[in-house]
């Protein structure tokens, strides 16, 4: 029977497609493979106006063809990110190659000052990425804002806390990012 073995052959196409996808997106594979697409495509096309039958056949087909959709649909969406660079593994990747660029060639010991600025740099971009998530413009977070910010709090949180060891995270309240102090645990 035909339809049998063309279910076979759509499934194993279909979980080699998604594979092929997730090598695409962390960029083992250099192109989409839009070959394989089509010919899943082709095959679901080809029984999707036709009635089958057999139940256990039609389920599985059924099955087949919305697993496909519900995939395009998320490689549609990551692709988007990817053409709009908003995809976060491409802004991992071309953060870390930055930072290889910019990295110095000597080692320099790790300084109270230098782990702050770190942190500094580490809670902007948190706050970005928190703004972005909640559709909030970014162009104005800069890094000496939320340095300026965190400075004029400590004191005030040292005195409330009982500690000058305070640790700063951002979280999100009522749809708005917001950085949120806690006494350093260890």
């Amino acid at each position: 029977m035909a339809i049998e073995e063309d279910i076979i052959i759509l499934d194993k196409k279909l979980n080699e497609l998604i594979i092929k996808f997730e090598q695409y997106f962390i960029g083992l594979e250099k192109r989409e493979p839009l070959q394989l697409v089509d010919e899943v495509e082709k095959l679901v096309r080809r029984y999707s106006g036709v009635p089958i039958n057999n139940t256990m056949y039609k389920y599985r087909f059924t099955m087949l063809a919305a697993r496909l959709n519900t995939y395009r649909e998320h490689w549609n969406r990551i692709l988007k990110l990817m053409e709009e660079g908003r995809y976060s593994r491409d802004r991992f990747i071309s953060d870390l190659h930055q930072r290889q660029k910019v990295k110095p060639d000597k080692k320099q010991p790790d300084s109270p000052l230098m782990s702050s600025e770190h942190e500094v740099d580490r809670l902007v971009h948190e706050f970005r990425e928190a703004r972005r998530v909640c559709n909030l413009p970014v162009d104005k977070i800069t890094r000496d804002l939320v340095a300026e910010a965190i400075e004029k709090q400590k004191p005030l949180l040292a005195a409330k806390l009982g500690t000058d060891k305070i640790d700063f995270r951002v979280v999100i309240e009522g749809g708005k990012p917001r950085l949120k102090a806690a006494p350093r645990k260890h």
